[in-house]
């Protein structure tokens, strides 16, 4: 009786450290409470890597559109919020990629070194090729060179390759099942705003939208990948919505 009592605490103990450790997350304020932050120290970390990453991703089509440099300036705040001194780190992540978006260093170099550093791990290569592809289709398009990229990115950073094309193949379906809005009063309502208010008003509320539906990189840990096409597939209706609404107040 002793050895069954023993066994079933033993059990729920490994249950306890099962649940607690899928609730772990790869990025934490704890993680990084005593990084010392420096433009070599982001530089060398993986979050600094990825922001490279990503620069080559945006500028990949030869432009970084508007809805890209918001979502990307989100993230900047998502990552930034981590570390000590949030706006110093932030003021840095932006150098990186400016940099990097105009750099002749190769994507599949920085993946390389990105790979090194993650140590393969896969459920942080897994957040990284999510993210980047979710930024490719934001726009509401691929092109030929933003998928040249994402094969390189992926490729060196030795991610599965089968994975790698049912995550695209994923969200290309998702960006196809998008219906764009055909009415105006839809488009005005999913932004909260009136056909009277001006573009000021109707910029501001489409940029709270934007920050509250993004796809967020730090809160998509422990997700799945519908969590990231969910949030795509709501920014591009988002953005839609305002293109259309500017175009009517013209």
């Amino acid at each position: 009786m002793g050895n069954i009592i023993l066994l079933s605490i033993l059990i729920g103990f490994f249950y306890w450290i099962f649940k607690s450790y899928s609730r772990y997350t790869l990025y934490s304020q704890e993680a990084f409470k005593n990084f010392s932050i420096t433009k070599e120290s982001l530089q060398k970390s993986e979050l600094g890597l990825f922001v490279a990453l990503v620069a080559k991703v945006a500028k990949a089509d030869g432009r970084v559109d508007a809805l890209e440099a918001e979502l990307i300036g989100i993230m900047f705040d998502d990552i930034s919020a981590l570390f000590p001194q949030p706006q110093k780190t932030k003021e840095i992540l932006k150098e990186i990629f400016n940099e990097h978006k105009n750099s002749s260093q190769g994507e599949k170099e920085i993946a390389y070194v990105l790979a090194k550093t993650i140590k393969r791990d896969r459920a942080k290569q897994h957040q990284f090729m999510g993210f980047l592809i979710q930024l490719a289709f934001v726009d509401g398009k691929v092109s030929q060179s933003e998928e040249e990229i994402l094969a390189s990115i992926a490729e060196a950073l030795e991610f599965d390759p089968n994975i790698y094309h049912a995550m695209f193949d994923q969200f290309e379906k998702m960006l196809h099942s998008i219906k764009p809005k055909t009415n105006i009063k839809d488009a005005y309502r999913l932004l909260g705003v009136s056909e009277d208010d001006d573009l000021n008003t109707i910029k501001k509320a489409y940029r709270k939208l934007v920050k509250e539906y993004h796809p967020d990189i730090i809160k998509s840990q422990g997700k799945n990948d519908a969590y990231m096409q969910e949030a795509t597939a709501k920014t591009q209706e988002i953005n839609q919505a305002y293109e259309m609404i500017k175009e009517h107040k013209k």
